[in-house]
């Protein structure tokens, strides 16, 4: 069994290894290291007296290294696993192919938030939602709430599910990897503040450039994954004219307002999970204790309601599902072209 077969079977076990343990707490997750590595560059290289330009300059040593790292790593522990036995080093790289996904993650830790606001209470829920958004929690009602667990499901569907999967296509679990390094550089020091603001500039350009492509697939994906949710839906109930998806209107809103944020990608999304829920997302929120004001994304057809959380995990199980099967197929298709 040859390294790229290896590697092809590897991303379909992880993905299935991901929907079944998720990410447990006591399970040590490997971007915990890639988190250390950057805050120790970080306490290395910045310097509140360095000009602007100077942080800057360290800024992209510290975004050209942190991936440089990673990826000299954990190529050299799928080597060793894969020189000491082939059996050996597929099951390390399953591993390595699990722990980038975070498809079960995503859906348990939002819907964290639908049952707090179930079953305990407008105030845990926020204590929920604090987990999952970098957002002010203390002031919002059960919409804003609401909307802030549908949102991060929305946008980690490209950043936690299609753009790994995407590197995975291309590089096997390595790929994967650096792609963690760039996604969690930019979610530390990517931030428009006095502190990063020329220190985490390159992290944040870095991160748009590698998650251009897969944004717009993961965009894509999701109006199909409406269209899908859609027949479900109406195959499931009684009433055949009222649905809480739209593929025609994902597709609209996805046209639309994918280009409605300060960063190219993070709309992209969003707008189709807006559009197929026939729901209005984003706006203004409070951050760190400063307002921001943000466009809204989709169009407010239908209230926006608890519920709408548990159906946007519907729509990021299918568009990962659908991700995996494209994936696998192209690697399959080259495996079979170069035979």
């Amino acid at each position: 069994m040859n390294l790229f077969i290896c590697q092809t079977i590897a991303i379909g076990c992880g993905y299935i290894l991901d929907l079944l343990i998720g990410d447990p707490h006591w399970l040590y997750h490997p971007v915990r290291l890639i988190g250390n590595l950057i805050s120790l560059l970080e306490s290395i290289l910045l310097k509140e007296k360095d000009t602007s330009a100077k942080k800057y300059r360290k800024g992209m040593v510290l975004a050209i290294l942190t991936p440089l790292i990673t990826g000299i790593v954990i190529v050299s522990i799928l080597v060793v696993g894969y020189h000491i036995n082939m059996i050996l080093g597929f099951v390390i790289e399953t591993i390595m192919c699990y722990q980038i996904l975070a498809v079960k993650s995503l859906k348990v830790e939002s819907m964290k938030v639908y049952y707090a606001l179930d079953k305990e209470g407008l105030q845990q829920a926020r204590n929920a939602v604090a987990m999952i958004v970098g957002r002010d929690t203390k002031q919002l009602d059960e919409h804003g709430v609401v909307r802030a667990a549908v949102e991060t499901v929305a946008e980690n569907t490209s950043d936690g599910v299609i753009a790994p999967l995407f590197y995975m296509m291309l590089f096997g679990a390595a790929g994967g990897f650096v792609y963690k390094a760039v996604n969690t550089m930019d979610s530390m020091i990517g931030y428009k503040n006095d502190k990063y603001l020329y220190f985490g500039r390159f992290a944040a350009k870095l991160d748009d450039v590698v998650n251009f492509i897969p944004a717009r697939i993961g965009g894509c994906l999701m109006v199909v994954s409406a269209g899908i949710a859609q027949l479900a839906e109406k195959c499931n109930t009684k009433d055949k004219t009222n649905s809480h998806y739209s593929i025609g209107n994902a597709w609209k809103i996805f046209k639309s307002d994918r280009k409605k944020h300060s960063s190219p990608n993070a709309a992209q999304t969003e707008s189709a999970c807006a559009g197929a829920l026939k729901v209005a997302l984003s706006g203004d929120n409070y951050y760190f204790g400063k307002l921001v004001h943000k466009p809204q994304i989709g169009e407010a057809i239908r209230p926006l309601e608890a519920g709408d959380i548990g159906r946007s995990n519907i729509l990021l199980y299918i568009t990962a599902f659908l991700m995996v099967i494209i994936v696998l197929l192209i690697r399959l298709i080259i495996m079979l072209v170069v035979r």
